[in-house]
């Protein structure tokens, strides 16, 4: 195996774990903060209770995200020192204003959050929680301008061999990130709230602190089916933008081999990467241009042709994705999408009916509906990251352009060994402290259910 390719596996490995952490992170920030406002608005002593319980495996979560996310940077210097050296210039000030501002924010105010419960007022400790949640959340916006740029660059000029920045307002605005940056926040929110819905679920079947888990269930299912419909609403979008600044990326997404007009939309397709052909597909005529256009009418560039575009305009190589994963992926993460939407209705329907705790067989599903919006996060980063290759930066350097020029086989096989090591004495130490804290439960306290001072109001009023 070479070194690019061992490169490769490294940070993507590395990125791997550590996303498994993030949008639960981002959207937990949300929700807590929404919690702790609810409480000092309402009075409701449950939904103190709830911000503390979600908040201590928020905590948990954190710290794993932080100490992995460390680690990928690591990686820019190790592996890919002709990356940095190319992009440094512009990938460094994002990267120093999510260090500067959001990581700071978030870093200090946790710190009052965790020790401020009774000893600042609940007004007080409810804007610690949603400067937390603002700095989590402006923290992702700084990474996913870096990332947009790889993806779209603008506002840049080649200079000694290097990108050098020219418009930092043009990196700020850059559409990529318009696109990107809400699903990526949606998508958080949609994993966060997932995860109370399963862990109340568990409760609820061993009929187990019941009020509270059933108060958590009802919160968290509004959020699940929210998050998950305007999820897939954004990702449209999304995948609409694509067909003008990726559409390669689009038409490896769909195994569209050959330019069509209307296109049609592949459900599955038997993929001949060798021959640049389906040996097989069930399709929907005309869907795919639909769905790009918002009409049955308009071309959508096949991958042969955009092959030939690429060579003309970028000397001979090969410029094609690896078209069936990034196909086969792209499904799965549509597919475990639909499935949180129809979940996620579920519980707030049933919840609503006060029918929920009466159906074990839903409840078994709901808590394993939580592996699902990982699998959705993990297959739609590989669909975004992978779907741009070969490039590293899109149409300015390629990945193998970018790897360090002096580290050996050995070398990356050594510390990749090595940051498995470390990252299994983790994982275990992050499940077992989780574990521990969900089979225990909040910790009982006296529970009131409103304020006389806020009577009537809601979470919405």
């Amino acid at each position: 195996m070479g070194e690019v390719l061992l490169a490769r596996w490294q940070f993507g490995l590395t990125s791997t774990y550590h996303w498994l952490f993030v949008p639960l992170t981002l959207g937990l920030t949300v929700l807590i903060a929404i919690m702790e406002v609810t409480y000092v608005r309402t009075g409701n002593e449950m939904y103190k209770k709830m911000a503390k319980f979600w908040g201590k495996l928020f905590l948990i979560n954190f710290a794993m995200g932080v100490v992995t996310g460390i680690v990928q940077e690591f990686h820019f210097g190790m592996n890919w020192s002709e990356y940095s050296r190319f992009m440094g210039d512009i990938f460094g000030a994002p990267l120093a204003l999510e260090a500067l501002t959001a990581f700071f924010l978030e870093s200090t105010f946790i710190g009052i959050w965790i020790f401020g419960w009774d000893r600042i007022s609940p007004r007080l400790h409810a804007l610690t929680a949603c400067l937390v949640a603002f700095g989590t959340n402006l923290s992702a916006f700084w990474i996913l301008v870096a990332n947009s740029f790889m993806q779209h660059p603008v506002g840049y000029v080649l200079r000694n061999g290097r990108a050098e920045m020219t418009d930092f307002a043009a990196l700020v605005t850059n559409p990529y990130v318009a696109h990107q940056f809400p699903h990526v926040i949606l998508a958080g929110l949609t994993t966060a709230a997932t995860f109370i819905v399963a862990i109340s679920a568990w409760h609820l079947l061993r009929k187990s602190q019941v009020e509270f888990f059933r108060q958590s269930m009802k919160f968290g299912a509004v959020f699940l089916l929210a998050g998950a419909l305007l999820t897939s609403g954004v990702g449209h979008m999304q995948a609409q933008y694509l067909a003008k600044v990726q559409p390669m990326k689009l038409a490896s997404l769909e195994a569209l081999w050959e330019t069509a007009d209307p296109a049609p939309f592949s459900i599955v397709a038997s993929i001949n990467e060798d021959k640049k052909t389906n040996n097989f597909e069930l399709s929907v005529p005309g869907a795919l241009t639909f769905l790009v256009y918002d009409s049955f009418k308009g071309k959508v560039q096949g991958i042969n042709d955009l092959q030939k575009e690429m060579v003309a305009k970028y000397g001979p190589g090969n410029y094609i994705p690896p078209v069936t994963p990034i196909f086969w992926s792209f499904r799965l993460m549509v597919g475990a999408g639909m499935l949180m939407i129809g979940m996620g209705f579920l519980a707030w329907f049933l919840g609503r009916k006060g029918k929920l705790e009466d159906n074990p067989l839903v409840l078994k599903a709901l808590f394993w509906t939580l592996p699902v919006s990982y699998i959705a996060n993990a297959t739609g980063w590989y669909v975004t990251e992978a779907g741009r290759q070969p490039w590293l930066v899109m149409g300015l350097q390629t990945t193998s352009k970018g790897v360090s020029p002096n580290v050996t086989a050995a070398e990356i096989w050594t510390s990749m060994l090595g940051f498995t090591a470390v990252y299994a004495v983790l994982a275990i130490a992050a499940v077992y402290l989780a574990k521990k804290a969900i089979v225990q439960g909040p910790v009982e306290e006296h529970v009131t259910t409103a304020a006389p001072a806020a009577k009537g109001a809601t979470l919405w009023s």
